[in-house]
This record gives C-alpha cells, sequence and structure tokens, in this order.
C-alpha cells in the first residue's frame, strides 16, 4: 500500500473541505429560488406595517366611523381649549331642539354685532336688523365661524326673560349634551368657543362628538359645504345677497373624500381641526389640537388620514 506524504494529505483535506462548503452553500443559496411543491403556495414576504405619523399638533385622535375603533392617538384625552371647534355643539344643540324651524326667522341684534368687535371675533358678517333664517345661521357659524351667527342661535334657543339668561340656558344645553354622550373630558362656558377659562375638550371627546352631529343629515350637507351665498331680509322688507361665506376647512376639495368638519384657533387653542374623510365606503373621523399654523393642522390632519386609511 502506498502512503501519502502528511504535507499532501493535509492539502487534499483541505481541499476537500472547501469544495463541501462551496457546495453546501450554493445548495442554501439557491433554495429559495426552488419552485412549490404541486398544491403548494410558496411563503409570501413579510409586510411591515405603516409607521404611525408625526405630527405638529400636541394632541391627536383618529378613530373609524363606522366601529368607533381607535386608530391613532397622541394625548388623546388631554384637555385643551378647543377654539371653534366648540361650534360643532352649538350647532348639535340647535339642530337637537325639538320640532325644529330651519327656516324660522331671527332679527339680528346690536348685542351680536357689538360682541363681535368687543371680541375681535370672527364674523358672518351678518347686518343688524336684517331676518337671517336658522338654517342660514348654521352655514354662518360653520362656514366663516361667525361668532355672530353663534350668539344669535344661543340667543335663540336658549331660555329665559332675559339676553343673559338665554345665553347662559344654552350653553347649560350644550353641556347637558355633553354629559349624556359620555364626554367625561369636555366642558363649555361659551357659544363659540371664546371661553372664560372653562372651555375645554380632547381630541377623542371631540371626535366623539363630531361623529354624533354627523348623523344629522343637514349637519353633514352644511359642513361639507365649500361656498354659500345667503339672500337675507332687510328691516325694510327687501332682500339682501350676503358676501358668499367661504368654510374655512381647507382639506374640502384638496383632500380626496373629505367631508367636514370644522376649524378652531385661538391665542390658548393655538390651532385645531376636526375631519373627516370617507374613501371606498369606509369613513374616518378624527381631531388635531394646538398645532403651529392653520397650514399645519391641515398637514397633520392630511398625515393622520392618510395613516387610517390603512389600518
Amino acid at each position: 500500500m502506498n502512503t501519502i506524504p502528511g504535507s499532501r494529505l493535509r492539502k487534499a483535506l483541505a481541499v476537500a473541505l472547501t469544495s463541501g462548503a462551496v457546495l453546501a452553500t450554493g445548495a442554501l443559496a439557491t433554495a429559495p429560488a426552488q419552485a412549490a411543491a404541486p398544491g403548494r403556495t410558496a411563503p409570501a414576504a413579510a409586510v411591515r406595517a405603516p409607521t404611525a405619523p408625526s405630527i405638529a399638533a400636541k394632541g391627536g385622535f383618529v378613530m373609524n366611523n363606522a366601529t368607533g375603533r381607535s386608530l391613532y392617538t397622541k394625548a388623546a384625552d388631554t384637555k385643551r381649549s378647543t377654539g371653534s371647534t366648540t361650534k360643532i355643539m352649538t350647532a348639535k344643540v340647535v339642530l337637537a331642539q325639538p320640532k325644529l324651524n330651519l327656516d324660522a326667522k331671527v332679527t339680528i341684534q346690536m348685542a351680536y354685532s357689538d360682541y363681535i368687535v368687543s371680541k375681535n371675533a370672527s364674523s358672518a358678517r351678518l347686518i343688524v336688523g336684517d331676518k337671517v333664517t336658522v338654517r342660514q345661521l348654521l352655514y354662518g357659524l360653520m362656514l366663516p365661524s361667525g361668532c355672530d351667527a353663534a350668539y344669535a342661535l344661543a340667543d335663540k334657543f336658549g331660555s329665559g326673560k332675559t339676553r343673559a339668561a338665554r345665553v347662559k340656558s344654552f350653553i347649560g344645553k350644550m353641556n347637558a349634551t355633553a354629559k349624556s354622550l359620555g364626554l367625561k373630558n369636555t366642558h363649555f362656558d361659551s357659544f363659540d368657543g371664546i371661553g372664560n377659562g372653562k372651555n375645554y375638550s380632547t381630541p377623542r371627546d371631540l371626535t366623539k362628538l363630531a361623529s354624533s352631529a354627523m348623523k344629522n343629515s343637514t349637519f353633514r350637507t352644511i359642513v361639507k359645504t365649500k361656498k354659500y351665498t345667503a339672500k337675507t331680509k332687510t328691516k325694510k322688507g327687501g332682500t339682501r345677497t350676503m358676501a358668499p361665506w367661504t368654510n374655512t376647512n381647507t382639506l374640502l376639495g384638496s383632500y380626496s373624500g373629505a367631508i367636514g368638519v370644522k376649524t378652531g384657533s385661538g391665542p390658548e387653542a393655538k390651532y385645531c381641526l376636526v375631519f373627516a374623510a370617507t374613501r371606498k365606503g369606509k369613513t374616518v373621523i378624527g381631531t388635531v389640537l394646538a398645532s403651529s399654523s392653520s397650514a399645519q393642522r391641515a398637514k397633520d390632519a392630511t398625515r393622520l388620514m392618510d395613516y387610517a386609511f390603512t389600518k
């Protein structure tokens, strides 16, 4: 028998081991590319879930409107000033009045005009002495965010012998409605959001409020309207065509499927937006509070809705 010198034996073994490793590596590398056996499906690649977006707003919440399922939260139960998103409740209380006549006329009082001036508040530019329908006041409330329209509605639908008593009564109805809806972190001390330190809510509560309000067909129609022109009756019996009211919600017409709901702003509230959109039969609804600008609140809402529609 011939023998192999030690050095040659070691080289032969090294070659054999290297060849085996290459073959094994090749087998492993080509294994995933092999066709699946008949009747079996090759495993699909893992799909990475979308990452929750970052928003500038200090608080945010989004839910599936049909199921109430939470889709996004950020300080969703932290109480904050709400600005004119308060007017969602103003509209809801009006629309809940028994035997409501939307065509009933309300005479615009000097007190409403004086209030706008004293508060430097957003206005529907209602003219003192004009007779305006309840329906028109609701458009003036929700589109240009008229605090004069809010005052007129509170005066009309509150109870009491004096204007102050009627306004106080109306705000009481707002708080009673909040309680009936289970909005435990919400309180109103004004009819328009220009509060006295006790006008607050949370992203979750405002979203629930808006979801409830959206069940009313008149409310839905108003908040998705981009522009509205009211024709009012003057003190002398003539007809006045008001300057068109433009909706402050810029998402209408710029975000596919947007259907509402209401903007808000103020020194304490910063920039707020309650929003809703429907795509392929799915409606998402949410709120951002205390964003950094009017443009940013729209960007925040856009990011949240884009994300919510993937959930």
